[in-house]
């Protein structure tokens, strides 16, 4: 899993070219103080006032795009946020590297059906085995099909859902918050999970004083 920081909301024109992100947010959310507009050294209670009062609408304002490296699977569950853009890697288009994401051995959950805890050692082998089989011949199957001319949106089936995918995730302020909200809980699942705290680790020095509002 890799997560990288690809752009952030950069301010430009006349009043606003010299503001951060974070100053963006706190100039758009006094339009209705114009007089007010400039004074920067407020912001951060500005901000924390806003979130404490849950007025999101001024953190709608800005974005910020990552790159994430994450099996399908991941990916899949990363898609249903839907107040974010996205681009991914396609295999209808090019052909895919066959890297799969390394997968721990964990075992159902004894109190939540969706989550899961440490296998028993036993467990642990038996499944990196049975994994790596599978893995070992959906990769031959996949590059034999291309060989022969199968077309990767066709050949692309026989990959399981731990194929690695590459993927762009672009979401205001107020989105990342939200995300962050559902995918860094206990609740979520543990690679999401390292997804999702990866991303908040790079949103904290592109927002600290949000972060630090948010506790996070």
């Amino acid at each position: 899993m890799q997560v990288r920081l690809v752009s952030v909301t950069k301010p430009v024109g006349e009043g606003v070219e010299t503001l951060s992100a974070e100053e963006l947010i706190v100039y758009c959310a006094r339009v209705s103080s114009p007089q007010n507009q400039d004074n920067l050294a407020t912001g951060p209670k500005l901000l924390a006032f806003l979130i404490r009062n849950k007025h999101w609408s001024p953190f709608e304002l800005v974005d910020m795009t990552v790159e994430i490296v994450t099996s399908r699977a991941i990916a899949a569950q990363i898609l249903r946020h839907r107040s974010f853009s996205f681009q991914e890697f396609s295999l209808r288009y090019a052909e895919s590297a066959c890297v799969f994401e390394p997968q721990e051995a964990r075992v159902k959950g004894t109190t939540n059906r969706q989550s899961s805890q440490e296998a028993p050692e036993d467990i642990v082998e038996w499944w990196q085995h049975a994994l790596s089989t599978v893995q070992d011949q959906a990769t031959d199957v996949y590059k034999h099909a291309i060989q022969e001319g199968i077309a990767p949106e066709v050949a692309r089936m026989a990959l399981p859902l731990g194929v690695q995918t590459r993927l762009y995730m672009k979401g205001s302020v107020r989105s990342w918050i939200h995300y962050f909200e559902t995918r860094t809980t206990s609740h979520a699942q543990k690679e999401h999970r390292d997804v999702a705290l990866a991303i908040q680790a790079i949103f904290a020095l592109q927002f600290p004083v949000v972060s630090a509002a948010l506790a996070l």
